[in-house]
């Protein structure tokens, strides 16, 4: 009996340590994941295009087929690939943030530019021309999932960086609820809002009520604003995370001026408002300047790449040349 009890004893204890040990899972996850917030927004809100011009009942088996494929790039490739980086060289991992945070910097500055000079870009015009339904939506679906594995290299590297250093099976737990969940957050969103006009319309034909009908009109007519809001919420998003990332980066390859200013003026900025409000103030001037920051970054790298990295990449790979989207 002495040892049934023993043996159960033991068992408690071992039990007690997994549940710490999903409860730390959890919290590294969330943790890690709040670091992706920019490029997750900026997923989030690119990815509706790639049904544009497709019949209703096929929105959703394409954005299925994205999802998975998503979770193919985080889970069977990306997940793998950071775990032996961080196993052998770990040195890597700052100058491959900083590498993802430029291109950050740039897609959202080439936004604003865009929006500020507007131009055509041939090869988007032609992706969104609606050909062959079949052969556009294998189209569609292949072009979401590369641009998915950039941005996803970006989310697992960025969150690999947030997870402190422990056991490397709870490491991956950790990286792989993150990939799950961020991926799930996403598509799932970005299912909601596809249909979200196919709500209002069977809103606005079916209720019963003024109100209901009201309510189905208010989503289809505020699905335009939503979509454009979530841009803008998207790119300033981009330019606060890749500005971070770059700061951080410098700093912690020993250049630390810039990163340390910006910290000290947040600071004095907190000490000079009411307790309750110092937290936000500090965020708030650490991400605007870091999305300034961002932005001249940006900036200086429209013209290396679009003249410079574009075509030489274009010219190695008889391919299209890269463009932000």
């Amino acid at each position: 009996m002495s040892g049934l009890l023993a043996l159960l004893d033991d068992v408690a204890a071992i039990a007690k340590v997994a549940a710490a040990s999903v409860d730390d899972v959890a919290g590294m996850a969330a943790k890690a994941g709040s670091k992706a917030a920019g490029v997750v927004i900026d997923d989030a809100a690119v990815t509706p295009k790639y049904v544009h011009g497709f019949e209703a009942r096929r929105e959703l088996p394409i954005i299925w087929k994205i999802t998975k494929g998503s979770l193919f790039n985080k889970l069977v490739i990306l997940l793998p690939a950071a775990m032996l980086l961080n196993a052998f060289a770990p040195w890597l991992i700052t100058p491959l943030l900083m590498l993802g945070g430029a291109y950050l910097c740039f897609e959202g500055a080439e936004k604003i530019f865009h929006r500020l000079f507007p131009h055509a870009d041939q090869e988007v015009e032609a992706d969104m021309d609606v050909g062959d339904p079949v052969h556009l939506e294998l189209t569609r679906v292949k072009g979401a999932i590369k641009t998915d594995f950039i941005l996803s290299a970006e989310i697992m590297t960025i969150a690999l960086a947030a997870i402190p250093e422990g056991v490397l099976w709870m490491e991956a737990l950790t990286l792989a609820v993150v990939a799950v969940g961020i991926t799930l957050a996403v598509y799932g969103t970005v299912a909601l809002i596809v249909k979200m006009d196919d709500i209002g319309l069977y809103m606005v034909a079916t209720a019963r009520t003024g109100f209901g009908r009201a309510i189905g009109s208010g989503l289809v007519k505020g699905m335009p604003k939503l979509m454009a809001f979530l841009s803008t919420v998207g790119t300033a998003a981009m330019l606060w995370v890749g500005g971070s990332i770059i700061l951080h980066g410098l700093g912690v390859l020993g250049w630390p001026l810039l990163y340390d200013t910006i910290h000290q003026w947040a600071e004095v900025v907190a000490h000079g408002v009411p307790e309750r409000f110092a937290g936000f103030a500090a965020w708030a001037v650490t991400a605007f300047c870091d999305g300034v920051f961002g932005l001249a970054l940006g900036m200086l790298l429209i013209p290396v790449v679009t003249r410079g990295i574009g075509p030489l990449w274009a010219a190695l790979t008889g391919g299209k040349t890269p463009a932000a989207h």
